[in-house]
């Protein structure tokens, strides 16, 4: 089967860690969502020969892949659900068959149980699911529990038991916690569940600040470890870890200040058509999407990555110095030496100094600006080379992003 050259990059760039890979058509549609121990060799597998007649189909169809990280299997099967049910993929249809697959019930009582089934209808209750896999979904229920303790016994007994000595049971039987409090607990387990993470952890934010404001510094400690279990588990790097990939990055390419303000760019487009730039910003290692950026080419039609990369550049920059706005500490390229170099002409040009870094595509080589470090030995899986691949990807992803827009919009004539 003939790939297109960056899909066939994008398949061999993948990390070899734990994940979920989205799969998309040329109009940005999700067509299959999978997860993987390691992403690098599943996903090498679609590029064998020996392939099952309705993956040939799929494969057919999909000219790029995205990559969403995650620190295990199972919490990679939670991110894979909520997925799955957000973009309801066209070739996931294994899943429209309930009876295969588990769930986990949440039952209609006072102090609510937890347990794993595969029948839908076996009592009242709230069912989420289907999961793709029992034992995953087991594992990422260990883990969970471990940080939000609850009940999973199936009658309330009316003497505590084992799972609370061993603080995997908040002990309801007994009068430990309110209802109030318990309903809390399994509401913030049903967010972890449904790969809603990241919304409990802004509400856990809020609430460990005004714990703290309060002087209660207990309360406060405890949901900053929840937080930080959070985020381990969505894939997300905490504060703490954000600041070591930021330290090690300044140490590998020799920075003089921290790089607390990154940029990130990437070009998009398909034989010359639609062709766009955009650029995301991250702060302190993460995201900050108000400031991201979005630039149709305008001064150049054709396939030059290189003038399409120093146009979106040169406008970036150039508004900036007008407007007299903060410039950011490092720049980050998606592409090879020749990206670097022309993206170091246009801040010459323009005389500017900011600190710039590329990775290339297919082995992630880095070149750099820095006097002397062209090229680049960052420690493979590294926290400097995760960092950067983080940004690559978000990059990469808001660029196709409105690159598939564009593209749907030129098709109905809009």
């Amino acid at each position: 089967m003939d790939y297109s050259r960056r899909l066939r990059e994008k398949i061999l760039s993948a990390p070899d860690s734990p994940g979920v890979y989205l799969m998309r058509d040329c109009l940005g549609r999700v067509l299959y969502v999978g997860k993987a121990n390691s992403l690098k060799k599943r996903l090498l597998n679609y590029l064998g020969r020996d392939l099952a007649g309705k993956t040939q189909v799929l494969m057919a169809k999909v000219v790029d892949v995205e990559f969403r990280l995650a620190p295990n299997e199972a919490m990679a099967l939670l991110l894979e659900f909520k997925l799955i049910h957000e973009f309801n993929p066209r070739y996931n249809v294994s899943l429209k068959d309930d009876k295969s697959f588990p769930f986990v019930r949440i039952s209609q009582e006072k102090f609510p149980s937890i347990q794993v089934t595969r029948k839908k209808n076996d009592a009242a209750g709230r069912y989420l699911g289907p999961y793709t896999n029992t034992k995953l979904l087991k594992n990422a229920l260990k883990i969970i529990r471990l940080e939000f303790a609850y009940r999973s016994c199936r009658r309330l007994p009316k003497q505590s038991c084992i799972y609370h000595r061993i603080n995997l049971c908040p002990a309801p039987c007994i009068g430990k916690i309110s209802r109030k409090d318990y309903k809390r607990l399994i509401d913030n387990i049903i967010l972890i569940l449904e790969g809603r993470g990241d919304l409990l952890i802004r509400r856990l934010t809020k609430s460990m600040q005004d714990k703290s404001n309060g002087h209660d510094f207990e309360a406060a400690a405890r949901m900053r470890d929840q937080i930080i279990i959070l985020s381990r588990m969505s894939g997300q790097p905490d504060d703490s870890s954000c600041k070591n990939e930021l330290e090690d990055l300044k140490r590998s390419l020799s920075l003089k200040n921290l790089p607390a303000r990154i940029e990130g760019f990437d070009i998009s487009n398909i034989s010359g058509k639609q062709a766009v730039g955009a650029m995301v910003s991250f702060y302190n290692g993460h995201a900050d999407k108000n400031n991201y950026r979005r630039f149709r080419i305008k001064t150049f039609a054709g396939i030059d990555d290189y003038k399409m990369l120093a146009e979106v550049l040169r406008r970036r920059y150039t508004r900036l110095l007008k407007e007299k706005k903060t410039l950011p500490d490092l720049l980050l390229i998606d592409g090879g030496k020749g990206h670097l170099l022309t993206a170091a002409g246009e801040l010459k040009a323009l005389n500017l100094h900011i600190p710039l870094v590329s990775i290339a595509k297919e082995k992630e080589n880095i070149y750099s600006s820095q006097p002397g470090k062209l090229a680049v030995a960052l420690v493979k899986d590294g926290a400097a080379l995760n960092l950067i691949r983080r940004i690559r990807d978000e990059a990469h992803r808001f660029a196709l992003a409105y690159h598939h827009l564009l593209r749907k919009k030129a098709l109905i004539g809009r």
